[in-house]
């Protein structure tokens, strides 16, 4: 049976925003809620700051241009772990009782070198040492990570990580900007980049939750993923090729869940029959029976909804879910 799922982030900028959306995503994707980022909070409330939250032994601070690795933790870095706390305090009592599946999100360790400085300044992206440390530290805090779930969420009986990879293709390609803005980070060569980011997919299976990976970007490598540990893809299906389109029907055929990115993220006219019959078009594409990898394929917004509005969010959530639906039957 197919199954709605959101992509992460929600609309807003302040605690109550973050409790509605709680509430929004528990009620309305009840096959596979997740935990809502609202980053309109603040930088210690964006997938990089959520991040470093998580980030074991490595200290970090917000500068002018952005987060840089420090000796140790700066009073942001505090401040993103406290509010990270507090918004788990949160899903713990709303999520009071909940049993069955249930996914997290975290920025990938590529995304982080990309966006990330070192304590000298520019992205870490530069450093060979300094990305493998944060790579590690990462995978290290994802196992802490997974382990406060399981004790605040008993009644989770599958757990999803979900690996934020945004700026995965641009540091393949080399098209990640220098701190001066003129010049372009080197190209990091596969192997490596799978390496590293199996480093974190792996940390988050050995804890018994499913490593997935999200990458709306176009030019996200999804056979490179799945070689590197990753268990389920999500991605935007508009920015997928027809390469992409093979990499998505073997994970299915593979029993690896595939959540394909349909219902646009930003204010639109859409609804689930579209949704259906774009979905039905696509399986057909790729010579795949709804029926055989139906309890594998998931629905979602196209990418994050931090910058739809309130009503638009909801819309999305409802869509996916009824969408869903209609392909069970």
């Amino acid at each position: 049976m197919p199954f709605a799922t959101g992509v992460g982030s929600m609309p807003g900028d302040d605690q109550p925003a973050f409790d509605h959306a709680v509430r929004v995503v528990l009620d309305g994707l009840p096959d596979l809620p997740h935990l809502p980022e609202v980053p309109g909070r603040g930088a210690t409330a964006s997938m990089t700051g959520r991040a470093l939250a998580m980030v074991a032994e490595l200290g970090a601070d917000l500068q002018p241009a952005g987060w840089r690795l420090t000796d140790a933790a700066g009073i942001d870095q505090r401040r993103a772990r406290s509010l990270l706390a507090q918004d788990l305090d949160t899903l713990e009592e709303a999520a009071e009782g909940y049993a069955g599946a249930f996914k997290v999100q975290v920025a990938g360790p590529w995304t982080l070198a990309a966006t990330v400085e070192r304590p000298r300044g520019d992205k870490i992206l530069a450093d060979h040492g300094a990305r493998r440390e944060l790579a590690q530290a990462l995978a290290e805090g994802m196992r802490d990570h997974v382990r406060d779930l399981r004790r605040r969420l008993p009644g989770v009986d599958r757990l999803v990580v979900q690996v934020d990879e945004p700026a995965l293709a641009a540091v393949l390609s080399g098209a990640v900007p220098t701190a001066s803005g003129f010049g372009r980070h080197r190209t990091v060569r596969p192997p490596e980049a799978s390496q590293t980011l199996g480093w974190v997919l792996s940390a988050i299976a050995e804890e018994g939750a499913e490593p997935w990976v999200h990458g709306c970007a176009s030019a996200t490598p999804l056979d490179l993923l799945r070689g590197a540990g990753a268990r389920g893809l999500s991605v935007d299906l508009g920015q997928q090729g027809p390469a992409d389109h093979d990499v998505l029907a073997a994970a299915l055929e593979a029993g690896e869940p595939v959540v394909l990115g349909i219902v646009p993220s930003s204010d639109g006219v859409i609804g689930e029959a579209e949704v259906v019959e774009r979905v039905l078009r696509w399986l057909d594409m790729v010579g795949l029976e709804p029926a055989t990898v139906g309890n594998f394929l998931g629905i979602s917004g196209t990418c994050g909804l931090a910058g739809a509005t309130q009503q638009w969010a909801r819309r999305v959530i409802e869509i996916s879910r009824r969408a869903a639906a209609e392909l069970s039957d």
